[in-house]
């Protein structure tokens, strides 16, 4: 019998036997080779659920993994053991919005690791053959699981659409939002001001490319003469993430909302959005970008290792999770490996 990281409700995540259930049409069996502990897998751990999606009885959270096939999926010339990665988001196919081509949209989707539908928080998992996403031979493990939040950002970029050279003030340095920066500096952008309210987030921001960095939007608001930048992405765990969005933006500017707030609700001032003319988006997952996150990441344009601060194994998951809902220092991102830990130097 395998085991996996259940989530049964708000705070409630433990390590438990899990049965395997068959394999459907066109599914393939993959051993997970490593989860990472992302931003949603965090409110259905604090929150009990995001939205609609509620943890109702315990399920395996994990949607950005990585593992090695158990057998040969001739049909992608791939052979039995070979590392892939797996896009979480099945979607229908034939609704208005996935024949539109925002199958990110879709509103009858089967999202891996979203309640419901169990993830890849433990040893094995089935998944639709539709979904394998072929890599380099020298990509990892830890680069596989990376693609799937790097293919948020890239969304968040394709909407904000910085000008070259453009400033850009970019609220939050947690994993998304540091991928976030880093694509925004291979799409051709000025001046990056990021912000982040914790210290460690801060210094690596500023490793990777971030023409200043602060604590809060006021740090914006002063680095801009208090006029704000042309383009704001908000990409904070905050309720006030919206709010401080706005405050950072100048009049007639872009904001992208990338975040998920605690509580699923965010606070702002009505008059402060109104009286700038914001354009405002909001970014749900991400489109079609496997391919572009894959070069960006074989190409040493993104660097994906350098903000893993914590890898852990199954045993140590729950833990982990309590660390990241706490704040704890020195963490931005972690990864779970459900077989065990990777050899040194593996």
């Amino acid at each position: 019998m395998s085991r996996a990281l259940f989530i049964r409700g708000a705070h409630d995540a433990y390590v438990a036997p899990f049965n395997l259930r068959e394999g459907g049409p066109g599914e393939v069996l993959i051993d997970v080779g490593a989860v990472g502990l992302c931003g949603s897998d965090l409110h259905y751990f604090k929150d009990g659920g995001i939205g609609s999606a509620v943890v109702k009885e315990p399920f395996v959270p994990g949607h950005e993994f990585g593992g090695y096939l158990c057998e040969d999926l001739d049909e992608l010339g791939l052979a039995r053991g070979a590392l892939v990665a797996v896009d979480p988001n099945k979607a229908c196919g034939h609704c208005e919005f996935c024949e539109r081509g925002h199958a990110n949209l879709c509103p009858n989707v089967e999202f891996i690791g979203a309640p419901p539908f169990n993830g890849a928080m433990t040893e094995r998992i089935w998944v639709p053959k539709s979904q394998i996403v072929p890599l380099p031979q020298q990509f990892s493990p830890l680069e596989a699981v990376m693609l799937e939040p790097l293919g948020v950002a890239i969304h968040a970029v394709d909407l904000a659409k910085p000008r070259l050279l453009e400033q850009v003030a970019l609220i939050g340095c947690g994993p998304i939002g540091l991928l976030i920066l880093q694509v925004l500096k291979a799409a051709g952008a000025g001046e990056i001001l990021a912000v982040d309210p914790q210290e460690h987030r801060q210094a690596m921001a500023a490793r990777m490319g971030a023409s200043r960095t602060g604590e809060a939007v006021e740090d914006i608001r002063e680095w801009t003469k208090r006029e704000g930048a042309p383009l704001v992405i908000e990409a904070t765990n905050s309720p006030l993430g919206f709010r401080d969005a706005v405050l950072a933006t100048k009049i007639g500017g872009r904001i992208v909302l990338v975040g998920i707030p605690d509580g699923d609700t965010y606070t702002l001032p009505a008059a402060e959005a109104r009286r700038r003319g914001l354009k405002i988006k909001f970014a749900r997952r991400m489109g079609e970008v496997y391919p572009r996150a894959i070069e960006l990441v074989a190409g040493g344009k993104v660097d994906v290792a350098s903000m893993v601060t914590h890898q852990v194994g199954l045993d140590e998951a729950p833990d982990t999770f309590r660390n990241h809902a706490d704040n704890a220092p020195g963490y931005i991102k972690s990864l779970i490996y459900p077989n065990g830990l990777p050899k040194q130097g593996g």
